[in-house]
């Protein structure tokens, strides 16, 4: 496999040949430097060149590659998807303040924002560090600077861990603020504080819990409910039904991490049910293969799935001996 130059392939390597050791020892294969030609020996030899071809594509790409995209690459490679992750970097969702632009970096993070793009409503759900709330913030930034919306509404279900607004201080909007901090961060981020502070003095940008929403029809809005799993039935059909002419929706949660009182089911999972065939709206499902955190938040995130898969399967057995 040419790497086509020897910086490239120092930086496709790594330092010390970290990365060609990683790929080896994951595909088991045996490897060699050739000047810029990087041989490969093994029964999955193909799969590694296609690691190296997408790692080529991550440097082409002015990306840097770390342990996340590299344990990524290869992950694509085992499943033959390798191919198609150029496309994904090349995929630039919007431009920060500061001029760096925001890129899809998983094949389920494009699929996501195609979605985004080509519906009027789309359902985000994936666990923590899949992008599903910045990159949804980052195309609302992109529509609204493209004249597509008027305005961008972002709200969220004052929900949160057990703790209860009534116990905060302060007024209702100093109380749910550390519930949307996170939203504010990204929308300081792509606008830069100065015009992010003017758009909400304007009531350009409105940020605001979701009991805001009732009795409103939002048009040539940008609207995204993060954080939905915490939204009851009754609260997602309230929300949905605030969609007015020339208006986008998101919905955005994870299905896993719902703080609702015993008794009350997610309106995000009967939403995704109900909604799934409907024309015009997309349900994305992001898996922790999506995840752009550090490495630690995947294996993570699978310990956790790993534990309820587990707990599930003693529920259903014990139901069988009933």
């Amino acid at each position: 496999m040419d790497t086509g130059s020897l910086d490239r392939l120092r930086t496709v390597i790594g330092v010390l040949d970290e990365n060609l050791t990683t790929i080896a020892r994951e595909l088991s294969l045996s490897t060699r430097i050739d000047g810029t030609k990087i041989v490969l020996s093994g029964e999955a030899a193909e799969a590694g060149a296609s690691v190296i071809r997408s790692l080529l594509t991550v440097v082409d790409a002015g990306e840097l590659i770390d342990k996340s995209s590299l344990l990524y690459c290869i992950s694509l490679a085992r499943e033959g998807d390798g191919e198609e992750f150029g496309a994904a970097l090349k995929d630039v969702v919007a431009v920060t303040s500061r001029g760096k632009p925001v890129k899809c970096k998983t094949l389920g993070q494009q699929h996501y924002v195609a979605a985004m793009r080509e519906n009027t409503v789309t359902f985000g759900t994936g666990p923590a560090g899949t992008g599903k709330t910045y990159l949804a913030v980052s195309y609302a930034v992109a529509c609204y600077k493209s004249k597509l919306v008027e305005k961008i509404i972002l709200t969220r279900p004052a929900v949160e861990a057990g703790e209860k607004l009534g116990f905060l201080p302060g007024d209702l909007q100093t109380k749910v603020d550390p519930y949307l901090r996170p939203l504010y961060d990204a929308l300081q981020e792509l606008f830069g504080l100065e015009t992010y502070a003017k758009l909400m003095e304007k009531g350009v940008i409105e940020v605001a819990p979701l009991a805001y929403m009732r009795g409103r029809t939002l048009s040539n809005a940008f609207v995204i409910l993060d954080e939905a799993q915490n939204a009851t039935r009754e609260q997602m059909k309230m929300f949905l039904t605030r969609l007015g002419e020339g208006s986008k929706m998101v919905v955005t949660g994870d299905l896993t991490q719902t703080d609702l009182p015993d008794g009350k089911s997610s309106g995000l999972a009967h939403a995704v049910n109900v909604l799934k065939d409907v024309e015009d709206i997309a349900v994305v499902r992001l898996t922790e293969r999506d995840v752009v955190r550090h490495p630690l938040v995947m294996a993570i995130v699978r310990a956790y799935e790993r534990d309820e898969q587990r707990r599930e399967d003693v529920r259903k057995r014990k139901g069988e001996k009933r």
